[in-house]
């Protein structure tokens, strides 16, 4: 079973979200906070597996509520819900240690898919709309960055680590990437978890930051 605590301002908002949890078996809401600086102490009180995570409250807002919980290294993943209209608010989120995000109107079966993948470390985007998302996050990415930087995460890949990297970078999938080099897919999954170890990243969504970040990937111009 997946514990949840339900974190928003509006308190119908939260009552939705926990009507529906409470109708499927596989998850348990265990409590509900208002604002940020309630989430981050029920969070380290409960210690949910997952976090569903409102954006704008008032007080201490879901961006720096995600990255304290974060920060306090405990087991909880943060699931950001959100709009089309708050794109910089949801890329500031996945930088402060989101492991995904979804958009609030999101049909109930598709919110409790993202709830189950975040539970088991997994992103809840996926790959080819996180392509077309960060396309349009292209303005929020630092841009001073022409070349690939020699961080010393890229230089502990393997080349074919590195080509891994730059396939996520692209947002393409585990079946895509083993089309392109010829693998099995249990290959480049166990590939792809190397990739995250080594650039200490959480999830498939921070790997991409992580590579548009270093360079590796790019925004299209289509």
């Amino acid at each position: 079973m997946t514990s949840v605590l339900i974190v928003d301002d509006q308190p119908l908002q939260r009552y939705g979200f926990h009507l529906l949890l409470d109708s499927v078996p596989e998850t348990d809401v265990v409590g509900e906070a208002a604002h940020g600086a309630e989430a981050v102490r029920k969070a380290a009180e409960l210690r949910p597996d997952v976090v569903l995570m409102d954006v704008r409250m008032p007080g201490m807002d879901g961006i720096e509520a995600t990255r304290r919980i974060v920060a306090a290294g405990g087991r909880s993943r943060i699931l950001v819900l959100t709009t089309f209209d708050l794109d910089e608010y949801v890329h500031a989120a996945i930088r402060a240690g989101a492991s995904g995000f979804l958009l609030k109107d999101a049909r109930p079966e598709e919110l409790l898919a993202g709830i189950r993948a975040v539970a088991v470390g997994d992103a809840v985007i996926a790959p080819a709309l996180t392509r077309r998302l960060l396309d349009e996050f292209a303005q929020y990415v630092p841009s001073h960055r022409t070349e690939p930087s020699e961080d010393p995460r890229l230089t502990a890949l393997t080349d074919r680590e590195r080509e891994i990297l730059v396939a996520i970078g692209k947002g393409w999938t585990n079946g895509e990437i083993a089309a392109r080099f010829v693998l099995s897919e249990s290959t480049v999954k166990t590939h792809v978890g190397r990739v995250l170890t080594k650039i200490g990243a959480r999830d498939r969504i921070q790997a991409v930051i992580f590579a548009y970040d270093h360079g590796l990937a790019r925004p299209s111009v289509d």
